[in-house]
């Protein structure tokens, strides 16, 4: 069983177990150590996001990757997505990222890219962790010429910025498009802007000077009350919010309303239909999307096969069944055809050319799909207990989907990167649904918190 890796690659409190310097360094000889062979010298990518800590843990684990014999190539702060893409890119035999993604800046994580862009299987994380707890890492080290060495290359973004304009349609532009962009002071701070102005965006960029701590902070994906109050101050036609590490993003249309990743999975979903391009006709979504996506799936006449919650396990359900469009609500979005991983700007880019493609408003096109009231609230817990086996969290679940039998769902489940239940209820109302999930909740805390 995994105890390190979650749902996202390994995330914690930076200096605290497991992300401290010294774990850091032993995740680098792991993952140097199940990548290399005797045959030739092997190079890892590594990049990292705009937290104080990220220096710290990339130096422990580019000493880690080195001491093991694997060269490294350095590209600095990039959005995972294009640590993704610049892993094949530049044919390295894996490529890992340091981020806490949406967490705040105090947290960080590390995640870990095979050759072909795609995030680890659990098989191979697990084999990663159970080398670090084996003496194999620190037995004949290799010396002299063999140690690994670090490349560092300053002009990595360049490629990435290429590769994500060539998704967008090549006979459209952004000319007559104001664009509000929260850049949560992370990875796609510099990036985003670029991609945005270059295809003829008028781009008003906001939280893009970070400073270490301000990632997330009040802003981006997780804060979708700022864009939408931007997009009204500026008057602007679009707002995009991306998360600390840009591989999920979050919309408002030109009135302020937030747009989230079920709404652009239903826009995109029937555009990709309309022009052939959804592959068997199908959406891959996970458990936590909205009741109203799959009526408006079916009233399109598109199929949606759900996965537990996770874009590792959305991307596998797509690898293994040819689909090649899927995402969650929170707004990682993966166009298969385009990326191996989920990519705020490249989402961005999709949606944008359907307003083109059809010279709709946003507003409009998210029509598409009626959303059911839905209430989301997170519980921090101590432990993890298996929520069947507490007798009085089960017996208050069994009680409310009594409630709401026939008129909604319940969903109550630990978030893989944070010690937190979220327990999700969808109803005919929201005051029905909020009370719902607030009873849940305090017995959740009562229990376990």
């Amino acid at each position: 069983m995994r105890e390190l890796f979650g749902t996202d690659g390994i995330r914690g409190m930076a200096n605290v177990h497991p992300m401290t310097p010294e774990m850091a360094m032993q995740i680098g000889r792991g993952t140097a150590y199940i990548f290399r062979n005797k045959d030739r010298r092997h190079k890892i990518l590594v990049g990292r996001d705009t937290r104080l800590s990220g220096p710290m843990i990339e130096n422990a684990l580019v000493a880690g990757i080195c001491s093991m014999g694997v060269d490294v190539i350095r590209v600095g702060t990039l959005p995972t997505p294009a640590i993704a893409f610049l892993t094949t890119n530049m044919r390295a035999d894996a490529g890992m990222m340091i981020s806490a993604s949406h967490n705040p800046f105090y947290d960080n994580g590390i995640k870990i890219f095979s050759a072909d862009g795609m995030k680890l299987p659990d098989e191979i994380e697990e084999r990663i962790e159970a080398l670090i707890d084996t003496e194999k890492l620190g037995g004949a080290l290799p010396t002299g010429e063999a140690v690994g060495h670090v490349t560092y290359i300053n002009h990595a973004d360049g490629r990435y910025v290429v590769d994500i304009k060539n998704s967008f349609p090549s006979d459209l532009d952004l000319s007559g498009l104001k664009i509000v962009l929260d850049c949560a002071n992370g990875a796609g701070y510099k990036v985003a802007p670029i991609v945005l102005e270059e295809l003829g965006a008028e781009v008003v960029a906001i939280h893009n000077a970070p400073d270490g701590i301000n990632i997330n902070r009040q802003c981006g994906a997780m804060h979708p009350e700022v864009i939408a109050e931007a997009v009204r101050a500026q008057r602007a036609d679009i707002g995009i919010a991306l998360d600390g590490d840009a591989d999920r993003v979050i919309f408002a249309d030109e009135a302020g309303r937030q747009i989230d990743g079920d709404h652009v999975m239903a826009i995109c979903a029937i555009h990709l239909k309309e022009e052939k391009k959804l592959k068997k006709n199908t959406l891959v979504a996970t458990v936590m999307s909205n009741m109203g996506l799959d009526i408006a799936m079916r009233e399109a006449g598109i199929r949606v096969v759900k996965t537990q919650v996770g874009d590792r396990y959305i991307l596998e359900e797509m690898k293994k069944r040819g689909f090649n469009f899927g995402g969650e609500q929170s707004g990682h979005l993966i166009f298969l055809d385009h990326a191996t991983t989920g990519d705020g700007i490249l989402a961005a880019l999709q949606v944008l050319a359907v307003i083109k493609k059809k010279g709709k408003k946003l507003s409009e096109l998210s029509k598409v799909m009626t959303t059911l009231p839905q209430c989301l609230l997170n519980v921090e817990v101590k432990e993890r207990k298996a929520l069947e086996k507490v007798s009085a969290i089960q017996k208050a679940l069994d009680l409310a989907e009594k409630k709401l039998e026939g008129r909604g769902r319940i969903l109550v489940r630990y978030s893989g990167t944070q010690p937190i239940c979220r327990v999700m209820v969808e109803g005919p109302s929201k005051k029905e649904s909020l009370q719902i999930a607030q009873d849940l909740a305090n017995i959740i805390k009562r229990h376990l918190g």
